[in-house]
């Protein structure tokens, strides 16, 4: 089974390679946003208490999170690999997906980074704002915190997966095809 974290920061392209990616290798697509969002509209117990604690402006913690992707990997056991998008966020996060996974007799087969320059993804981002109606990617400021966010919080998790030996990470400038091309390099050596 091929479980892939597709890894880098705001406008990095992760979005598109990943639709590329699930396409090739057809891998179910696990986007903790969508799966809390199908969780809530399907008023599961997860969903519920999910749904409570947004209300009251309280991130969702990572059990119930773990829990609604269990939920997801049970629904799909069938399938031929993941594509982790948006989680894990954390070093907790990927220790709890791990556990998680090991239970199902399954584990991360590779994070797969993608790099881009801080410059590059401002230019990105306000270039998708004009397209896409989201105001984070129109205004300067906004992106350059959601970039320092990602450098200071996110960034960590590249650590817990390199001393696993699971960590590669391949320029993300350039055009799709070409960096599509890097990624079905890395991913079909795992």
């Amino acid at each position: 089974m091929l479980n892939l974290v597709l890894f880098g920061p705001p406008g990095a392209g992760k979005g598109t390679q990943s639709q590329k990616l699930i396409e090739k290798y057809q891998l179910v697509h696990l986007s903790t946003g969508d799966i809390l969002r199908n969780e809530i509209a399907n008023g599961t117990e997860l969903g519920l208490e999910a749904k409570k604690l947004m209300d009251q402006g309280v991130l969702v913690p990572d059990e119930v999170v773990i829990g609604m992707i269990s939920n997801k990997l049970d629904a799909n056991k069938d399938a031929k690999g993941f594509i982790f998008d948006g989680f894990p966020r954390t070093v907790a996060q990927a220790e709890a997906l791990d556990v998680l996974l090991k239970s199902k007799d399954t584990a991360i087969s590779g994070m797969v980074a993608l790099e881009v320059n801080d410059q590059e993804l401002e230019k990105r981002l306000l270039l998708r704002g004009k397209d896409s109606g989201r105001p984070d990617d129109a205004n300067p400021e906004i992106i350059r915190k959601r970039i320092e966010e990602y450098n200071t919080k996110t960034a960590p998790v590249a650590n817990f997966y390199k001393s696993q030996g699971k960590y590669v990470s391949i320029n993300g400038i350039g055009d799709i095809e070409g960096i599509f091309s890097e990624l079905t390099k890395v991913i079909d050596s795992f």
